[in-house]
């Protein structure tokens, strides 16, 4: 997988916001198969960062309705990514 297939996205939530500021923890949707080594270097590489561990939690999609249609979401995965003391947090709007 190349970096971006790895890291699809940053989420930008509240409480991805708090994290950010208070605790140097960056969060990301990625790819159902990546692992925790995969996210790592990718983050590393992509925001020249040092990081000091990885958190993952993965999703199941939810059933959805729209009438008498049914749908079903996708399964995600998110990963919190923190960085290491002494490291700049990167802001989304300058790297990507």
């Amino acid at each position: 997988m190349t970096l971006y297939q790895v890291i699809q996205r940053p989420l930008v939530t509240e409480k991805g916001v708090i994290k950010k500021d208070e605790e140097r923890t960056l969060c990301f949707q990625v790819s159902a198969e990546a692992n925790k080594t995969q996210v790592k270097a990718a983050v590393e590489k992509l925001f020249k960062v040092k990081v000091a561990e990885v958190r993952t939690a993965t999703f199941e999609g939810k059933l959805r309705r729209r009438g008498r249609f049914v749908g079903h979401r996708s399964d995600w995965k998110k990963a919190y990514v923190k960085l290491k003391k002494g490291e700049k947090v990167p802001d989304f709007a300058e790297v990507i």
